[in-house]
């Protein structure tokens, strides 16, 4: 397993050793001790899974307060355009992104930390995404930014995704007062 960092602070996109034979494949998808290495020191507490259609996209989302989830994402079936934007006021990279395929064949995980907004476009159908939370769920500290917010300048590569009603009520970027603040 290979842990790399990426321009945007904190954010860090995960190389799983795979082995392959003629049965099958095995690789491992975490590892506590491993992670902490690379300076992940989440306690992940929930594991959410969601099948999607080609085309729909959902996000940016991120929780808030004492709620505030960091994620670890990957795909076991299909494909998707996963993006992280840097939310934590004061950051260099202030409302920059990360887009990068993740799918099943390059098997790819992507850890997204606290101050993030993610969301994901899926590239398939029947895709299957899995996410470690290192925070529970709450309805309450939920919020979100619009996925084709121009100040983002975001490319999705699609213009009409399907998306929740949620989605479609999300912030606008500059109405968005971060809660997080960037520490490095």
């Amino acid at each position: 397993m290979r842990i790399e960092k990426f321009e945007i602070p904190n954010l860090k996109i995960i190389y799983p050793s795979v082995f392959e034979d003629p049965r099958g494949y095995f690789f491992e998808s975490y590892n506590f001790d491993r992670f902490k290495e690379a300076g992940i020191h989440d306690h992940f507490v929930q594991d959410n899974q969601s099948l999607s259609q080609a085309g729909v996209l959902r996000g940016l989302h991120f929780q808030t307060g004492d709620f505030a989830q960091s994620k670890l994402v990957r795909v076991i079936k299909g494909a998707v355009l996963d993006v992280a934007v840097d939310i934590r006021a004061g950051s260099p990279t202030y409302g920059k992104h990360l887009a990068i395929e993740l799918n099943e064949k390059n098997k790819l995980m992507l850890y997204v930390p606290v101050g993030f907004a993610h969301g994901f476009l899926t590239l398939s159908n029947d895709t299957i995404f899995s996410y470690k939370c290192g925070n529970f769920y709450n309805k309450a500290s939920e919020m979100g930014i619009m996925w084709n917010d121009p100040q983002l300048n975001i490319d999705w590569q699609i213009e009409n995704p399907l998306l929740s009603q949620k989605d479609n009520e999300n912030l606008n970027f500059e109405d968005f007062n971060s809660p997080f603040k960037y520490q490095p």
